[in-house]
């Protein structure tokens, strides 16, 4: 395995040993946790929104499934957030980095108006997913809102970047308020007026509040480009977009990867023998999962920020924070916290299948939330080092051991239903933690 050598975060000087207080960290940190978990709780609407409708299973399916491939197309926009906030210094920089989003976000609207409005689209979901053919027109239909959704998602996480660089990080949480607060409405006014009869309300809403969140970002960074950061910064390497996309490259091929993932666990739940009710446990025992994981989601920002000022201040707050995901998780799966959570929140109606197997599936999710924090903070490190590369590797681990897993689950107890894709997806984040901490420490040696 071939390891890059690139030298740490540009302009950023090596001092182990500064002062870091707790409450420096935390001041970063809550902010950014916060806007992350409000990422999930819009999930949580939409989902909650299309469980009260006549026929909750089949719309979230429909919907999940939609979105399974939109995740594919977008996951190359949401690099933007990491490349920018580890490369733009100055506004030089910045208009290098903006080329490169531009020409990113129309490819993804082309690679997406393809699937949306030609043949490719019905084939894609009857035959890559494993939809029903009943269910085609309506994921074709949503996944078209969801397109559009790509191009707000982009821009916004492209000045995502420069707020968090410059640590106005309230503003990531004073967006996803303000969206939230927005699709609440839109959601309450389809429960009220009884629409909710397709999973394309689920992409109205969020298309929504992704449009509003775009643009409190744009503006926020917009302020700061012309207030506080220079034309030029004096010693910063990036001047053109050649550094930048050697940096984001590898970036994108992990990520690309990474989206593999979902499609697969869809398609292999198509197979369980009763798709519409593994697919939609899994799709609200996943959500919750990532809810509870989302406060703790950028541990890679605090790396990226701070390690190189003070790393053991660092492992010490990561240490403080990393277990609370999965500890979050077991409240959730083993106590009556959980059932009244799905009720009352997400509109899951009680005693029914859904609720029992949406339970049982987030039990296994224990797993990938005890991982996922360590894993960010390994990331972290790699990108300060500038070892991108190895994360194809970590990758194609996790995505190969979630295809192992889920072959062997669905042979052997096709009956777990959505369990089946929570422990596959749990072990296969195993598998990529296991491939970083072996590059890192590789490369100390």
């Amino acid at each position: 395995m071939e390891i890059s050598k690139a030298p740490p975060q540009a302009g950023l000087k090596i001092h182990q040993l500064q002062p870091l207080p707790f409450r420096k960290l935390l001041a970063f940190f809550v902010p950014l946790g916060a806007s992350a978990s409000l990422v999930m709780i819009s999930h949580v609407i939409i989902n909650g929104t299309l469980a009260r409708s006549a026929h909750p299973e089949l719309l979230i399916a429909s919907y999940t499934i939609a979105m399974s491939l939109m995740d594919v197309i977008e996951r190359p926009a949401i690099l933007l957030r990491q490349t920018c906030s580890a490369l733009v210094r100055d506004r030089v920089s910045f208009r290098a980095m903006s080329s490169i989003a531009v020409y990113l976000l129309l490819c993804s609207f082309i690679i997406g108006s393809a699937i949306g409005y030609t043949p490719l689209g019905p084939w894609v979901f009857l035959h890559g997913f494993g939809a029903a053919a009943e269910q085609v027109h309506e994921i074709v239909d949503i996944f078209r809102l969801l397109n559009i959704v790509i191009i707000f998602s982009g821009v916004r996480c492209l000045f995502h970047g420069i707020i968090i660089y410059n640590l106005r990080t309230k503003w990531l949480t004073i967006g996803m308020g303000i969206r939230l607060i927005g699709m609440f409405m839109a959601a309450a006014y389809f429960v009220a007026t009884d629409k909710v009869s397709s999973g394309a309300v689920g992409a109205w809403i969020f298309l929504l509040g992704m449009a509003i969140e775009c643009l409190i970002s744009v503006l926020e960074g917009r302020s700061l480009l012309k207030r506080v950061i220079p034309e030029k910064l004096e010693g910063h390497p990036i001047a053109d977009k050649g550094p930048i996309f050697r940096f984001y490259r590898p970036l994108m091929y992990s990520s690309f990867l990474a989206v593999l993932i979902d499609p697969a666990i869809n398609a292999f739940l198509g197979k369980t023998g009763r798709m519409e009710l593994a697919i939609a446990s899994f799709a609200i025992a996943v959500n919750l999962a990532h809810l509870m994981q989302s406060f703790f989601s950028y541990m890679h920002q605090i790396v990226l920020n701070f390690y190189n000022v003070n790393a053991r201040r660092v492992y010490q707050f990561a240490w403080m924070m990393n277990l609370c995901p999965a500890l979050l998780i077991s409240v959730l799966a083993y106590t009556p916290a959980g059932p009244w959570f799905l009720e009352q929140v997400m509109g899951v109606r009680a005693g029914t299948e859904l609720m029992s197997e949406s339970l049982r599936a987030l039990r296994f999710f224990m797993i990938m939330n005890l991982v996922f924090p360590w894993l960010d903070y390994c990331n972290g490190i790699v990108m300060l080092k500038g070892q991108t590369r190895c994360m194809v590797w970590s990758q194609a681990a996790n995505v190969l051991v979630t295809l192992l897993a889920l072959l062997l689950l669905v042979w052997k107890v096709p009956g777990w239903g959505g369990s089946v894709g929570a422990l596959a997806q749990s072990l296969g984040l195993a598998g990529e933690f296991a491939v970083v901490l072996y590059v890192l420490r590789f490369s100390r040696e």
